[in-house]
């Protein structure tokens, strides 16, 4: 058998004290364990209430070390200044996982997290996972493990159902709990982890991947501290066949200082954080709605084969709506072969027939139509996925029931197939067929775009992870002083990053002896450690004739130092003049959460104006480079829109796939690169770095010298 989960103590104890222990029920100190009896819990319960002899009916003890038995789990549920000696009591007792509701840490400042800090050193040296603090519990509906003060259980235990959530905040947390259970889907469960001063979401995706009652997992994530655990947590449930669903909050500056307040956590970049939660096969949520839906179409038994959908509507308008929603998801409505379009025009003579398939409300005077139209698109034309679009019919007394036959009826008879239906119906006729295992959704739109999230899920299961070739581990350490840029140049080129062969002159007749073998037409820049925008104080020279190279040497030195008379001239770097391809921007920035994370963006008004970029995480192999550059808006200029011949995409993904290996072998020896820019040339002709730019970490940046 395999190792039991870290997290299980936590999750799945076999015993349970509650330090302070109320015996009001209504309390935040009492809740926890009304719960645990409400929801029959089996293993043994322990309250710990120095001031009563029993507790809501169970007696209670006035120290841990009264306890007559094993604890595997605590609650501490008593004020800040208490919770430190629980903790130590926690260590001395044996306990493995400690659930802390107690607020008043690192969420207040630097005394609080200080104070965090000490709990955290105990905790560990203790051996214990910590939960918290600040954080409204979890709970485990599969035992009946209820460490929580949760307003969602106040109405009593819920069902354990296929859905896992982890949520970084509690109180939105139980917000999510609700609206999941509304919409019909139920959590089996549930982690709020508060600060994380020690369990994070990845330690709860991690746990939820190798539960074997879970089929999807449900995040709420303010600030991700650790982006290499997450990712390992979010493959662990890839491998295991289980889709992640994130909401990602904190993408504005207000929203990111709110997220800093409220969990200790810095939020990071948005545009970071998209580009890394798509690179690891997780589906981002915008909203509440869309985690509940996404959620709700992933835990239906069974997840879409492949991104073919029929659509089956009896009203021409919603059929138009769902099309233009399947076109925005990126799903194929593959019309529908010409024998099968002619077999629905005998049905009904005015339908549309190619996909959406529209049967009109002729169903009304036959409803056999009904089951002809489900065995054609599921049998004939074996669509993997249908969305059908009823209106009221799901409640009306002449058509709510024989819809309901005929809709479960063909369920049972294609039970690999994902079916969901848009329509109206009463919450027991909504019970009913999910239990046939047929999803209902009353918005149109929004029944395709959760099943497109589906079909996206699905689609990332069932592909192998794109392969990462090796990180070298023998380039030389970055120099730790201002890297002039021909030498970021040389340090990119031995990475495999292309550059143009180019001439160092410290002097006009150096450059004038050498400007031929550069080329006839050359571009001459200074090079100063103190200048880093070379244009901004006149230092460039564009299509500069090599017969001409050491006076303009002389010209380019004198303009530099009348506008920049601090800074030291260490000489002239001469290019070849080029033509032709289009400029792209590559970047690198040492994030915080995620390392190195490379940007790569289309050069001019479409990185200054429109901001058409694109992240990764490095490292990264040429597939996912390819990936990259596809997701820009302007992609096809590189395809060679209006006439011009098609870059060099290959050369392009492969500068980038480099860049981003000697990014993750350098990670902090910098803080930032930029090649601005690489000239993506015609195809089969490769791609140069025309300008690079390196700042070392401990380099001083270029002053002001102007």
């Amino acid at each position: 058998m395999p190792a039991p989960h870290p997290l299980t103590p936590l999750l799945a104890p076999g015993s349970v004290a509650i330090f302070g222990a109320s015996n009001d029920p209504t309390r935040i100190s009492g809740r926890s364990l009304r719960y645990y009896r409400e929801a029959g819990y089996q293993g043994a319960l322990y309250p710990i209430n120095p001031t009563r002899d029993t507790v809501q009916g169970l007696r209670a003890y006035p120290e841990l070390a009264a306890v007559p038995g094993p604890v595997e789990c605590a609650v501490i549920a008593v004020p800040a200044n208490l919770a430190i000696e629980a903790m130590e009591a926690c260590v001395a007792g044996g306990v493995k996982a400690v659930v802390m509701f107690t607020a008043g840490f690192a969420e207040t400042g630097p005394e609080g997290r200080a104070m965090q800090d000490r709990m955290i050193k105990i905790a560990r040296h203790g051996g214990i996972r910590l939960c918290g603090p600040n954080c409204l519990g979890l709970f485990n509906m599969r035992i009946g493990h209820t460490p929580t003060f949760s307003s969602f259980l106040e109405e009593g235990p819920t069902p354990a159902g296929p859905l896992g959530m982890v949520t970084q905040s509690g109180a939105f947390g139980t917000h999510l709990l609700a609206l999941t259970a509304r919409r019909g889907t139920q959590v089996g469960v549930w982690l709020s982890t508060g600060n994380e001063a020690d369990v994070s979401v990845a330690d709860g995706i991690s746990f939820l991947a190798d539960d074997p009652d879970t089929t999807a997992i449900a995040c709420y994530v303010e600030a991700i501290k650790d982006g290499a655990l997450f990712g390992e947590a979010v493959a662990r449930a890839r491998a295991n066949g289980k889709p992640v669903i994130a909401m990602k909050v904190g993408g504005s500056s207000i929203g990111a200082a709110a997220a800093a307040s409220h969990t200790a956590s810095l939020a990071g970049s948005d545009a970071v954080y998209d580009a890394a939660l798509r690179q690891l096969g997780v589906e981002r949520a915008k909203t509440p709605e869309d985690l509940v839906n996404i959620a709700y179409a992933c835990t239906r038994g069974r997840l879409p084969r492949s991104r073919r959908l029929a659509v089956m509507t009896m009203s021409g308008g919603a059929g138009v709506l769902m099309a233009d929603a399947a076109d925005e998801g990126g799903l194929d409505l593959t019309p529908l072969a010409e024998a099968s379009q002619k077999e629905v025009i005998g049905w009904v003579p005015f339908a549309a027939a190619r996909n959406p398939v529209d049967v009109t409300a002729q169903v009304l005077n036959d409803p056999s139509i009904l089951d002809r139209s489900f065995d054609l698109l599921f049998g004939t034309e074996n669509f993997p996925a249908m969305v059908a679009f009823f209106t009221t019919w799901a409640s009306s007394p002449q058509m709510a029931e024989p819809l309901f036959q005929s809709v479960s009826s063909a369920a049972a008879r294609y039970p690999d197939r994902y079916f969901a239906l848009s329509a109206i119906a009463s919450p027991e006729m909504q019970r009913r067929y999910e239990a046939a295992g047929v999803g209902l959704f009353e918005d149109p739109w929004r029944a395709v775009a959760s099943v497109a999230a589906a079909m996206r899920c699905a689609e990332r299961l069932r592909t192998p992870p794109l392969p990462v070739p090796p990180v070298p581990h023998d380039l030389p350490p970055l120099p730790r002083r201002p890297i002039a840029e021909h030498e970021a140049k040389q340090i990119l080129a031995e990475a495999g990053v292309p550059v143009l062969a180019e001439l160092l002159a410290t002097s006009a007749a150096q450059a004038q002896a050498g400007a031929a073998q550069v080329g006839e037409r050359l571009v001459l820049k200074i090079v100063s450690p103190e200048i880093i925008h070379k244009t901004e104080v006149g230092g460039v020279m564009l299509d500069v004739p090599a017969a001409e190279a050491g006076a303009a040497y002389d010209r380019l030195v004198e303009r530099v130092t009348a506008r920049a008379p601090l800074a030291t001239i260490e000489g002239v770097l001469i290019s070849p003049m080029v033509r032709g391809g289009v400029e792209m921007i590559l970047g690198v920035q040492d994030d915080p959460v995620f390392g190195p994370v490379v940007m790569l963006g289309l050069g001019g008004i479409f990185v200054e104006v429109l901001r058409d970029v694109t992240f990764r995480i490095a490292p990264f192999g040429i597939e996912e480079a390819h990936r990259m550059i596809a997701e820009l808006r302007g992609a096809a200029i590189l395809d060679g829109a209006r006439g011009q011949p098609p870059g060099d995409l290959d050369a392009l993904a492969a500068a980038l796939s480099r860049l981003s290996l000697f990014a993750a072998a350098k990670r902090g020896e910098f803080t930032s690169i930029d090649i601005n820019p690489l000239l993506v040339r015609p195809r089969g002709e490769g791609a140069a770095a025309l300008d690079a730019l390196i700042l070392a970490s401990g380099s001083p940046s270029a002053p002001a010298v102007a």
